[in-house]
């Protein structure tokens, strides 16, 4: 099974956007040592003092210098945000410059309404899932040069490699999101730290509405990655501690009291009054936590158990957390975990 990375760059306490992206940067150098498949980065707006990744397209661009072979992209350019056209031409570039290594995962979400007024979006779409439908396929026509002759947007191109085209992913959360990877013929991946409660049926939605003929994806059968937040220690209490701040943010969120800064791995276990339960080896047929946790041993079997429920054969890990050797530290745990081929430097 392969594994890949999303990062968020967080910013450290006491730091800067420049920390959290020498951070992002640092961990991709050494996702792609471990063997890991791809690097993402992530999008989020109006958070800038704790998650700096509000651009994945000129992010990117600095990880794409500073690595040589893992496949890199966006985990997710959010569509609702922005015109379809110049999505395309900002991974259009990027294809340029990491030549055939680079995935535009493209997604939705709606901030603030602060955030979305500055951002000008329309938060009242008449049909949301029909109108993310069609910005994705706008996005792969123009990255394809696929519109037939007598379109508007025909004669309009984009840069990019002769190894290219930027490789499209649909991300989501949430059956509809599987229902409109399918229906395009696209590549999928479930963001199963957000709601993991919907993964089998995102992925059952995927595949009964796959239509390998409905457009230029380049798929002939489906494909599929699912996200987990997940984190790995030498022991399983261990981990369990490292999870810590996970569950804190999490339960914090539920408040409506995210705070400015992450808690540590102490504050959030004195947050939380107690270190958190470390995640059972085996877990119950309908049990799919939001964040899991283990040593190497345990890990393996967590995450080959979540792949086969939902039929996919790579896990992206998402983690939360603040310490940045730790961090590294369970990337490098879970690379051992699955077995992975760490590549030359």
């Amino acid at each position: 099974m392969d594994l890949s990375v999303v990062d968020l760059s967080p910013v450290p306490r006491g730091g800067t956007a420049a920390d959290a992206f020498a951070n992002t940067v640092d961990a991709a150098r050494h996702a792609e040592r471990l063997g890991y498949e791809r690097f993402w980065v992530a999008e989020h707006h109006g958070m800038g003092d704790r998650l700096a990744g509000t651009t994945p397209e000129v992010l990117l661009g600095r990880v794409a210098g500073a690595t040589d072979s893992i496949r890199i992209g966006s985990g997710a350019v959010l569509l609702n945000h922005y015109s379809p056209f110049k999505v395309a031409e900002s991974f259009g570039v990027l294809d340029g410059l990491a030549p055939g290594r680079v995935d535009l995962g493209m997604g939705r979400a709606n901030g603030s309404p602060a955030s979305d007024r500055a951002l000008g979006t329309d938060r009242r779409v008449e049909n949301p899932n029909e109108d993310h439908r069609e910005r994705i396929t706008a996005v792969v026509n123009h990255l394809r040069d696929a519109y037939p002759d007598e379109h508007p947007y025909a004669d309009l191109s984009v840069p990019g490699s002769a190894e290219g085209p930027a490789v499209p992913w649909v991300l989501g959360s949430s059956p509809a999101s599987g229902e409109i990877a399918g229906e395009l013929g696209l590549r999928y991946c479930f963001a199963g730290f957000i709601r993991p409660g919907f993964a089998e049926r995102a992925f059952a939605a995927y595949r009964e509405a796959f239509d390998p003929d409905a457009g230029p994806g380049g798929l002939d059968e489906p494909q599929g990655m699912v996200a987990v937040n997940a984190v790995a220690a030498e022991t399983d209490a261990a981990a369990a501690r490292r999870r810590a701040p996970a569950e804190a943010t999490f339960r914090r969120m539920k408040r409506g009291e995210l705070g400015d800064e992450t808690p540590t791995e102490e504050e959030a276990i004195d947050e939380l009054g107690g270190a958190p339960d470390p995640t059972p080896a085996t877990l119950d047929d309908d049990e799919w936590p939001r964040s899991i946790s283990g040593s190497p041993e345990t890990m393996s079997g967590l995450l080959e158990q979540l792949a086969d429920r939902v039929g996919v054969d790579e896990v992206m890990i998402q983690h939360t957390v603040p310490d940045r050797e730790a961090a590294l530290d369970s990337h490098a745990l879970l690379a051992e975990a699955m077995d992975l081929d760490p590549r030359a430097d």
